[in-house]
């Protein structure tokens, strides 16, 4: 009597793990880009905060009537801003005006006024991976080169 045997032979699973092999160093790469692409989603995320932000603002700014205040009440918080109702490059300028950026490393340079502010993930990145709001025109821009 013949006993058939069941089961894979040693050519069948080596086969499969090539395959498996094959397939895991394909989507690998694409995995661990992941990392990177969320954090260009992130500082893209900010931007338009920052932008709803200035927007927001200047809003106030434009409903006081008052062409010559330097800050408005945004939500119970004081925001300064300059004289075009934009919100400062400070901390209790558009930082303020944000209520909360965590997980950001925020930079000021230049008069508060008329300066620019960086923003940063503190999780990483190149150095131009951020986000940068210019006080003067109230716009922002993104270096996503992250």
């Amino acid at each position: 009597m013949r006993h058939k045997q069941s089961g894979f032979t040693l050519i069948e699973l080596v086969i499969v793990i090539v395959i498996l092999g094959l397939l895991a160093a394909t989507a690998l790469p694409r995995f661990i880009d992941i990392t990177r692409d969320a954090r260009i989603a992130s500082v893209q995320g900010l931007a338009g905060g920052l932008r709803g932000a200035a927007s927001l603002a200047k809003s106030q700014f434009l409903v006081t009537g008052s062409s010559a205040a330097t800050s408005v009440i945004m939500d119970g918080v004081t925001v300064n801003t300059n004289l075009s109702g934009y919100p400062t490059a400070e901390a209790d300028g558009i930082v303020k005006a944000m209520q909360g950026v965590d997980g950001y490393g925020v930079t000021h340079s230049g008069a508060a006024i008329t300066g620019s502010s960086d923003f940063r993930p503190v999780n990483g990145g190149s150095a131009t991976c951020r986000a940068v709001y210019f006080a003067t025109t109230g716009t922002v821009t993104v270096d996503s080169n992250c």
